[in-house]
């Protein structure tokens, strides 16, 4: 695996979208377009709500200024090349919003280890599991249509879970994880998206109570293509922790296969390999009851 076929992966599929967004809208106004589904967004009686471009790779809890009744399934697949092993990721995620502007999430995260060679043992080497049982929560405080701007705050729990092989031999959960996060999002103009998620992630092991803080700073920059929810950018994941500073660039793009379903699809390129090489992760996003309502 390496950064060139990566990046001539992500940029062929970017022009294949492109292309086929121009073809479909070559004869549309692109005032037209760029309203179409900023309407279907925000020309909706009621609470507001901005259009915001979410990460796909560190997703929201639910869209900011979330309106009740929402609601969205996730299924997301990875693989991360690490020096002496490979990882196999997956996860399966239900949000809604039980009232306006909160959003809850559930999430079931699962990790497969396979040595990368015959000369690794599979005992030097993380053994598979169901990563943790995650609970999360999210509520917009400031959403302002006129600002193009929203500001929300969050929390997430995670109880971590031992591997699969040493279920029953002790207890099952290992640690628990403290996550409160912010997330501020600006729209400039009607096609480009930045956001900002911050916060600190406080792992308490529950076997000799030590305690571990990282803080994550991640910062995102997209571009939906008009009249569309397609579209392209950049997720900048940065990690703190004693000193050591780690940042994941992940180029991305997001599809809408049909009203309800879209695909998204995400590379990963660490700024320093100290044990993980290159990634990749794939996000089906399906949302029940979710029909256009502009034409």
């Amino acid at each position: 695996m390496n950064i060139q076929k990566y990046i001539l992966f992500f940029f062929l599929f970017i022009n294949s979208v492109v292309v086929s967004q121009s073809t479909d809208t070559c004869f549309v106004n692109k005032d037209v377009l760029d309203s179409l589904y900023i309407n279907e967004t925000e020309g909706v009686k009621g609470i507001e709500k901005v259009l915001h471009a979410e990460p796909l790779y560190i997703d929201l809890i639910r869209d900011l200024g979330a309106r009740k009744g929402e609601k969205e399934w996730n299924i997301g697949m990875g693989l991360t090349d690490n020096y002496k092993f490979d990882r196999y990721t997956a996860l399966v995620e239900y949000e809604f919003a039980p009232i306006d502007r909160l959003g809850l999430e559930i999430e079931l995260p699962f990790s497969f280890y396979y040595p990368a060679n015959s000369d690794v043992s599979k005992d030097s080497i993380p053994r598979s599991q169901l990563n943790s049982l995650k609970l999360a929560a999210q509520y917009s405080i400031y959403v302002s249509e006129k600002n193009k701007t929203s500001i929300a705050i969050g929390y997430i729990n995670e109880f971590e879970l031992v591997d699969f092989k040493n279920y029953g031999k002790s207890k099952t959960v290992n640690s628990n994880i403290y996550n409160p996060f912010l997330v501020a999002a600006k729209r400039f103009g009607d096609n480009f998206h930045t956001l900002i998620y911050t916060g600190p992630t406080i792992e308490q092991s529950l076997i000799n109570n030590h305690i571990h803080t990282i803080w994550q700073i991640n910062t995102n920059f997209h571009y939906m293509i008009s009249g569309t929810r397609n579209f392209i950018g950049l997720e900048f994941n940065k990690e703190i922790s004693n000193n050591d500073f780690d940042m994941i660039i992940r180029p991305q793009m997001r599809l809408a296969v049909a009203d309800n379903l879209m695909v998204g699809i995400v590379a990963g390129i660490p700024i320093n390999r100290e044990n993980e090489r290159f990634s990749s992760f794939l996000r089906l996003i399906y949302e029940p009851g979710h029909k256009k309502s502009v034409h």
